[in-house]
Parts: C-alpha cells; structure tokens; sequence
C-alpha cells in the first residue's frame, strides 16, 4: 500500500467475490434496475448480470417462488431488512440480504447459496429463522409496546410423508411451505423454522387474527417430484402485549406449542386453539393416562363404537365403521384422539389392531343371526400404520372368518395411502392375501395423497373412501369439489365403491349423489354408536326403509 493509504482494488474485490461464491446486488425501483456484481454465473445469475429489470428476474425465478422475488422488489421504509430465500433456473438456492436506503429509492445487500449461511442464524432447509435465533429477536421485538401475536403451525402427517416420498421430496415440501410462509407475512414479521415440522410467525396482532390468512397461505396443494400433496396444518396462536410486563419468547413459544398439541386432540386434521390456561395440565394428564392405559386392553375397556354407513342413493344402511372408544372407569368415554398416540408410543396397536378385528366380526356376525334383514351388511375396521407389515395379520383374518362365519368381503380393512406406499411392492403381497382369504379392502383418506395414482391398479382394494376434509369444504372451496368429484370419476372408471366421510346434512348427501357417489358416512347419519345404540339404529333403519338424516341442507 503506497504512502501507507489503503487503495480499494476493484479487481481483487471482484476475483474476492466471485471465489466466495457471492454476490452484491442494488435495487433501483424508479429505474427498475437491478445491478449484480460478484459470481453471478456460480448462483445462476449470470442471464441476469450485469443489471436486469424486474420482470427479468421474476421470469429467471421458479414460478413457485415468483411471489418471493415481488417480495424482494417491493419497496420499503428506509432501514427495512430483506431476507428472501430464493431459487432461480439452473441456480441452487440463494439467500438474499440485505437493506432499504434512501427513502425507500433504493436497496443493497448480498446474496449467497444458502450453504453459506448455514452458521448463521437461519435454518439451512427455508431460509428462515432457525428456533434459537426466532426466540433471540423476538425476545428484542417484545420489548416494544404493541399488541402481538405469536403463531405456531405445524405440518400435520409429517412422519406417512415421510415414509411415502422419503426425506428428500418431504423437505421440498418443508421447503415450498417455508417460501409461502416467507410470502403471507409483511417483512417486518419475525419468521422461523422451529421444530422438524414447526413453523413460528410474530407478528402484530390484526383483527381476527394471523390463523386463517396463514393457513390460506400453507395448505394450497402442491405437486413435488410427480406426487400430489395436500398439507394440512394444526395451528395454536397466543396474543401478548409487549413492553416491560411482556412475558419471555421462550416461555410464549412453549405456549403457542401447546395450543397446537391441542388443536391436534380435536381429532380433525388442520385444527386450530388458541392458548388458555386450562391446557398446562395436560402434560400431567398424559402421564395419568398413560398408567391406566398399560391395563385397558386387558380389562376390556378399549371397545368398538360403529358409524352408520348408507347408500346415498336409496338411504339403506349398508354397514358400519368400527371406531375405538375408551370406557374410562373415571373419565367416561374418551375419544381416539385422546388415547391413540399414546398407545403409538407405547406400542399398543396390534393389540389393539386385532381386537377390533374380532370383536366387530363378532358383533357384525351377531347381528346377521337376530336380523334377516342384516345379511347383506358389512363392517369396516382401520389397520394402524405398520400393520400390513404384521406377519400374523393374514392368519388372523382367516381365523376370524372362520370363527364368525361371515361371508367374503363381510370384514372390511381400511388402509391409508400413506401405509401403502411405505413399500408398495410389499402392501401389494399383503392385500392380495388378505383378499384371498375373504376380506374386503378399502383404501382410507383418499385425496389427501403423497402418491401417484398408477398404484391403484395394480392392488385389490374394492372401495375408495374420501376424506372428510374435502366432503365438508366442497361448497365453499372449488378446489375441494373438484378432488371430490374427481375421485368419484376414478372409482367408477376403476368399478370400485366409492364412500364419502363427513356427510353432515341433507344438502351435503344430495351434492355426492349427483357427482355419482355410492355411500355416505359422517354425523348427519349418526356419530359412532354403542353397540346396543347401532342394533336400536339397525331396527329403525329397517323399519322405516331408510337410515335416519338430518334434513338442513348447510
């Protein structure tokens, strides 16, 4: 350095730069310039370089994340930060920093692979926040007075996407959901990855809330590497005043955590709760249960409830679902969503999973000998995840048909898209067999798939069941019609029965039947019954010529 002054080289930043893998950039929106400097070739930038407009890199960007680079050029206040994560045609993934100048004429910062920010305070996967750094800002943001809320939403079903598409394809999903949180919120919202399947939002409070415009955002259907997936999300939220008083982030995120383990108990995919104190008992009530449930198989006290199942058509019973309840000598009747995890976790299902099995065949059985009208009925039962992959399962059908006497296809078993494609080839051995010794299959939840379609033809199920989410949403969401009515089409081009889940009304059995579907179940008919309940059900839907519905057409 001559004379000791220290001389700014242009070239050596350039070659600096470039050897970095890094890039500067300016944004002039009076101009609609933007000006890239650094190694723009390496990021997939080089159509772009030296300077572009913006419609030359909304153009350059996927078009699943064209809505992030508009959030990139939209202009700011002076002193806002930019964080945008971004993937460009033939490029990797960038992260994009930097900050709005001069009135908002103006904004620079840098952008980089997201690998080079994996020591940073963002999670390497979305480019938001990861939890430790999310807790730090919002502890500083807090500190402010204003109303806020701190949101929480996590993917539900992440472990059957998972096992469907494997680790890879589920974190293009993780990642897609990351860019439309990034897209739903203002820039001044803190955004964060927290969990594997957990995503955080601080934002200020608005008037009804952050929940639904957030779930809008997130549960739009994606397509990843060929499959259809449609996300779902359970979402807890907790409002707090910053300032001095404000409670501490990470004490506001355990929060938010707990309304959505709450909104999952509902039992419905993509719920949704808002904290109340009343759920800081429930971590000791999980460990209540969990001690009298290590008993309950034994003392008989896991029983099967039956949902009426009806042709649409004429209103004829046609069977039932068998549905697990808990008579709790306490607690009364406890709900699957309450006990069910926990007998995942304690690796109660087969039990569980084979006790349903012969106790409905029993009852359906039953049934056939008091009435002569119940001879053409039938009785569904859920396999857990992992049970077709039980090696006493194919024995056991058989054994129970023998027991019972019931015709083939009397005992259905419903199967989840999710258990299938865990190993197809292997799903398609097991459900042969099982349909070689008399029983009926039916393929559960369908249209809320991780997979492809193509698999349908090759495996024997007999019927098609949609889930309830698109039955009940259909007459306000066109693309839920639109599942509905498509997989109907596909069942009767496939000449399989198809069933709808969640038919609450009149006006909802009226709309199936003119898509063409066969069957009905859901609370318009009845909620899960007792066994005494379903026989009294049985009796009336015989004596009246139909099953008994309620008529409201909403």
């Amino acid at each position: 350095m001559p004379g000791s002054e220290w001389m700014w080289d242009a070239t050596t930043t350039l070659q600096a730069l470039g050897a970095a893998d890094v890039a500067l950039w300016t944004w002039e929106p009076d101009r609609d310039r933007l000006r890239l400097t650094g190694a723009t070739r390496a990021l997939g930038l080089g159509p772009l370089a030296p300077d572009c407009s913006s419609a030359a890199l909304r153009a350059l960007a996927l078009p699943q994340d064209r809505a992030l680079a508009e959030e990139l050029l939209r202009v700011q206040e002076p002193g806002s930060e930019v964080a945008v994560r971004l993937r460009m045609r033939g490029g990797g993934v960038c992260i994009w920093r930097g900050v709005w100048l001069e009135e908002g004429r103006r904004a620079a910062g840098v952008t980089a692979p997201e690998t080079k920010f994996a020591g940073s305070d963002l999670d390497p996967l979305t480019g938001l926040l990861d939890r430790r750094s999310f807790i730090l800002r919002a502890r500083e943001r807090l500190q402010h007075p204003g109303a806020h809320e701190l949101i929480v939403a996590d993917l539900d079903r992440l472990r059957r996407l998972n096992e469907a598409l494997g680790h890879e394809r589920a974190d293009l999903v993780l990642a897609a959901l990351g860019s439309r949180l990034a897209a739903a919120f203002p820039a001044s919202a803190l955004l964060a990855r927290v969990g594997e399947d957990e995503f955080a939002a601080l934002a200020p409070l608005v008037d009804g809330g952050s929940c639904e415009p957030l779930r809008r955002a997130l549960e739009q259907p994606l397509r990843v590497a060929g499959f259809d997936i449609h996300p779902t999300l359970s979402i807890g939220a907790v409002a707090v005043q910053g300032g001095a008083d404000a409670p501490e982030a990470a004490e506001l995120l355990r929060r938010a955590e707990l309304a959505v383990e709450s909104a999952k108990r509902t039992g419905a995919r993509g719920g949704a709760a808002a904290y109340g104190r009343a759920m800081e008992s429930d971590g000791l009530s999980r460990l209540a249960l969990e001690a009298d449930l290590k008993g309950a198989l034994g003392r008989g006290e896991l029983v099967p409830y039956y949902q009426p199942i009806v042709r649409l058509s004429t209103g004829a019973l046609s069977g039932f679902e068998a549905l697990v309840r808990w008579r709790h000598p306490r607690r009364g009747l406890l709900l699957p969503e309450e006990f069910l995890p926990l007998c995942e976790d304690m690796g109660l299902m087969h039990g569980l999973g084979a006790m349903m099995m012969r106790d409905a065949a029993r009852q359906l059985a039953a049934w056939r000998l008091r009435h002569a009208e119940a001879g053409e009925l039938t009785v569904a039962v859920n396999l857990s995840t992992g049970e077709l992959e039980r090696p006493d399962l194919v024995a056991q059908v058989a054994a129970i048909r023998d027991e019972t006497g019931l015709p083939p296809g009397a005992l259905k078993l419903e199967v989840t898209e999710g258990d299938v494609m865990r190993d197809p080839e292997r799903a398609a051995v097991v459900l042969a067999e099982l349909r070689g010794v008399g029983a009926g299959l039916a393929l559960d939840d369908f249209g809320t798939g991780f997979s492809s379609l193509s698999y349908l033809t090759r495996l024997p199920f007999d019927t098609l069941k949609i889930d309830r989410y698109f039955v009940r949403t259909m007459a306000t969401n066109g693309g839920s019609q639109k599942i509905v009515s498509s997989v109907v089409k596909l069942g009767q081009d496939l000449d399989l029965e198809v069933v709808a889940e969640g038919v609450e009304n009149g006006g909802m059995a009226r709309a199936l039947l003119a898509l063409g579907c066969h069957y009905g179940q859901g609370f318009g008919y009845a909620a899960a019954l007792s066994p005494d309940e379903a026989e009294v059900y049985l009796n009336e839907s015989y004596i009246d010529g139909a099953a008994p519905l309620k008529l409201r057409a909403t």
